[in-house]
């Protein structure tokens, strides 16, 4: 059963090198710079710019939430925003939550990304009680897909031709992790 009192409020999880943090007015310009970056949008498949003051209002919105968690996260050292991460399409009726990640340029590569999926996924597990974390990958970012099998995302399927990027129609790939699959991969 979900536990909607946890998904109300967005917590703050600490790992070793990052934090999980409440994305708030205070990361605007952080996120805002993010969003800029052409690679970023290519591997996000974000079409749209984003302005200023909607990043503003995005920013400011995240603690009025209480159906999806927001976090920017911040390296534990330095505090600096390494990128964010996105909690999105909890159905409690299914026990099911989507999600997606994205980290500045100077992060990549780094070990951060599976740093903060650990975290994200133990409080879904473990706090809010969801059986499925969900997410889509688009096919040309084997590099995105492979850290995910690592964290125990399997593919499930793909979605054919789903994205439009300069002239060229490109797949997504569905993946998934399940409690049980989790919890036994957690004992190892």
């Amino acid at each position: 059963m979900i536990d909607a009192a946890a998904v109300a409020t967005t917590p703050t999880l600490t790992g070793e090198r990052i934090r999980l943090v409440p994305l708030g007015p205070e990361h605007a310009q952080a996120l805002f710079e993010s969003l800029r970056d052409a690679e970023s949008a290519r591997l996000t498949g974000t079409h749209q710019t984003f302005t200023r003051e909607a990043i503003d209002a995005f920013c400011a919105s995240r603690a009025d939430q209480d159906d999806r968690l927001d976090w920017a996260i911040e390296d534990a050292g330095s505090g600096s925003y390494a990128g964010g991460l996105a909690v999105n399409e909890v159905d409690a009726d299914n026990e099911t939550a989507g999600f997606r990640i994205d980290l500045v340029p100077a992060y990549q590569g780094r070990g951060i990304g599976p740093e903060a999926i650990e975290l994200m996924l133990a409080y879904l597990f473990e706090e809010v009680g969801v059986h499925r974390v969900g997410l889509e990958v688009y096919a040309f970012n084997p590099r995105a897909q492979r850290s995910y099998e690592k964290a125990g995302f399997v593919v499930e399927g793909r979605l054919r031709d789903s994205l439009l990027w300069a002239g060229e129609r490109v797949d997504t790939v569905v993946m998934g992790l399940l409690r049980p699959d989790w919890l036994a991969r957690r004992k190892t």
